[in-house]
């Protein structure tokens, strides 16, 4: 860690965050405020997430201001994702204090705790949040940091007396090489981030070494037919899949009824009926096979386990209905990985296959527009008619030649146009309301991990 000596969690009395509105971030400024701690951040713009910390409490203030910030602070917390030249980081640290990343301080926190990691480029999210609720809903308990939303509690964190932590184990930055599981689960090893690890063997040997980080006598759980599965460590492993009988866990006798499912699921030979799933798209029953095999291995008992499953509600911009109606039913996602599309627009299909289906995407990051073009215009395909708004750069500066364009041109699909955000808003209340097929009605997307969430409540209240 960078800074003076490390403090430990007791130490820690003032703590301010640069970048607090991150996801990871506001979820470790929510776990030092029910401390008792004094927690107060900077992000470069509000969004619905600071609002909430703000009604908790906690101070934020959205300009580079060395006069706002705490002089007093403990511990300061930054994420990759801030510049290098932020005023408020040079000045914690030219003045020496204790300045960390949040990946040191989610390694702090969960040292000394039974930690269940979730790890992998896609689905990580959805099953933190559905093993951390399971474990809350079925009276086991445990202090959760998801990377996302619960729909069920409406929130990215809560704390419990048990020292039990669930984890989402990021790859980017390699953050997760520095946790150390007691359970972990590896979902997919797909080429991402590689601006950071520059090929997709570097990024596989990542989950290699995080696989190697797992306690002693601790469980990987990963998913059938990982790539260079036999090079992960462990001395005790399970296998899941969705519907794969070569793997240790998996789902049977699936049935979608009314946008739900219903499945029996299957540990080392042993049943499990009628499990139901209430969040749309088949790629959410292979993430409840995987979160059922974690709470299984925590021996909870199984009616409670399937109780939890059938009350959990999703999470947030996670294959979340806006809202369905006879004519128009309303997804919204954070797929920006072509894996991830193609989950989302299969899952979308299957449900409600007599629908025509619109995908609204935005691209995420320049490189990533760049190294997976081709994967992206493949899935796009997929859909009936294909909205691209411009790249989202996020940390990025433009990279000459990358745009939004660069999919368009190796899309196969006829029905295809990039547009502005407010175009977008127009030809939703002009063009695409009026092609809704009368009789069997349509499945609008908006996909991205950029800005479009924005979008939604205009989009929604034109839809309307």
């Amino acid at each position: 860690m960078e800074g003076e000596k490390s403090k430990t969690k007791a130490d820690v009395k003032v703590v301010y965050f640069i970048g607090i509105g991150g996801i990871g971030m506001s979820a470790l400024a929510r776990y030092f405020h029910a401390k008792g701690a004094r927690v107060s951040g900077y992000d470069k713009t509000p969004s619905s997430l600071t609002k909430e910390l703000e009604k908790s409490g906690i101070r934020i203030h959205y300009e580079e201001n060395i006069a706002l910030i705490p002089k007093d602070a403990d511990l300061v917390v930054y994420t990759p994702a801030v510049p290098e030249e932020h005023e408020e980081l040079v000045y914690y640290r030219a003045q020496g204090y204790k300045v960390t990343k949040r990946s040191d301080v989610l390694q702090m926190v969960t040292e000394s705790s039974f930690t269940i990691c979730i790890a992998g480029t896609h689905g990580k999210t959805t099953i933190t949040t559905l093993v951390a609720h399971l474990l809350r809903h079925t009276g086991y308990g445990c202090n959760a940091f998801l990377g996302g939303i619960s729909v069920n509690y409406g929130t990215n964190f809560w704390a419990s007396e048990r020292n039990v932590c669930v984890v989402e184990a990021d790859e980017y930055d390699r953050s997760f090489l520095k946790l150390n599981p007691d359970v972990a689960v590896i979902t997919a090893m797909d080429p991402d981030h590689l601006d950071i690890y520059g090929t997709a063997d570097e990024m596989e040997k990542a989950f290699i070494e995080f696989s190697g980080r797992i306690k002693e006598g601790g469980l990987l759980i990963s998913k059938l037919g990982l790539k260079r599965t036999q090079e992960l460590k462990g001395t005790r492993k399970l296998t899941y899949s969705l519907n794969n009988r070569n793997a240790d866990v998996y789902a049977e006798n699936i049935k979608m009824i009314n946008g739900s499912y219903e499945f029996d699921v299957v540990v080392k030979g042993t049943r499990f009926d009628k499990m139901k799933l209430n969040t749309g798209g088949m790629h959410n029953v292979e993430n409840a096979v995987a979160a059922f095999a974690v709470a299984s291995s925590l021996e909870i008992d199984k009616e409670k386990i399937k109780a939890a499953v059938e009350y959990f509600k999703g999470v947030k911009r996670r294959f979340e209905y806006i809202f369905r109606t006879d004519k128009v039913v309303f997804i919204d996602d954070y797929a920006h990985h072509p894996e991830e599309l193609r989950a989302l627009i299969n899952g979308a299909k299957s449900l409600f296959s007599n629908r025509t289906c619109t995908v609204i995407f935005q691209p995420h990051l320049y490189t990533r527009t760049r190294d997976l073009a081709d994967g992206f215009a493949e899935v796009l395909d997929m859909a009936d008619e294909i909205v691209l708004l411009p790249v989202y750069p996020a940390r990025e500066l433009p990279i000459p030649g990358v745009s939004s364009e660069m999919i368009l041109n190796k899309m196969k699909n006829k029905n295809k146009i990039v547009m502005t955000k407010d175009e977008l808003v127009k030809w939703i209340e002009n063009d695409f309301k009026k092609k809704v097929d009368k009789e069997n009605g349509a499945v609008l997307i908006t996909a991205g991990a950029g800005d479009i969430d924005l979008l939604v409540e205009p989009i929604k209240k034109n839809l309307k």
